[in-house]
């Protein structure tokens, strides 16, 4: 209790040790969205939480000067809305109606706050946070990902061939028993130009594996290329 009461204080040392933790917990953090090859990294994640972690430590040290009536909210407030413009840099709708990078964006705001937090001396609260994201980013990605491969819905890609493959591939799909319940033309291009690209909204009638799903689209002759969107 008395190393973290240490921590608190706004003593060089302690304000030194606590912007160290805020930049090792942020690298940390983008390592394992590093490992996932996502668009912010090691380097993105430490520096935001380092950052969010000084301008926290200023805002405290601005607050303690006599005379200086200083907002202790301000900063803070600002730290959040900067990194909302930096987060939405990573979000990216590609033309097969994928949202990509949200998960990052969302990381690199909660990594701000736990810089705000160390910065402040909430060690506690940082730490927490820190266990958290790596929990939400690695343990609930795993088991995200396990209910959505065998959930009974799916949207797939498609790049079919435009000589009456839409028609045999809307056949083959009925007679596997699945059921249709979207189809739009989407403006990719295709690997060959003699295909037509399509995204498709399958509805199973129980739980199947989307592998099994794919792999059986993928053996019809007419079809270029398919994945799961």
């Amino acid at each position: 209790m008395q190393l973290l009461n240490e921590l608190q204080s706004m003593s060089e040392v302690a304000v030194v040790i606590r912007l160290t933790v805020a930049t090792l917990f942020g690298s940390l953090i983008g390592w394992e969205r590093l490992v996932r090859h996502h668009s912010a990294g090691i380097k993105t994640f430490a520096l935001v939480s380092l950052g969010s972690a000084v301008a926290t430590v200023l805002n405290l040290y601005l607050a303690m000067i006599p005379g200086l009536n200083a907002d202790v909210s301000r900063i803070p407030a600002g730290v959040v809305s900067g990194i909302g413009f930096l987060g939405a840099g990573t979000i990216l709708v590609t033309g097969r109606q994928q949202i990509k990078g949200l998960s990052t964006a969302a990381s690199l705001w909660v990594a701000s706050c736990m810089g705000m937090a160390i910065g402040a001396g909430y060690m506690i609260v940082g730490c927490a946070c820190f266990l958290l994201v790596l929990l939400a980013n690695i343990v609930l990605y795993r088991l995200s990902s396990r209910v959505e491969e065998n959930s009974r819905h799916m949207s797939v890609y498609i790049e079919v061939s435009k000589s009456r493959g839409v028609s045999k591939l809307l056949k083959a799909i009925s007679d596997a028993g699945f059921e249709i319940s979207s189809m739009i033309k989407s403006r990719e291009k295709t690997i060959q130009s003699t295909d037509i690209a399509l995204i498709i909204d399958i509805d199973f009638d129980r739980r199947r594996s989307h592998q099994e799903v794919i792999n059986m689209i993928s053996d019809l002759d007419y079809v270029s290329y398919v994945e799961e969107v």
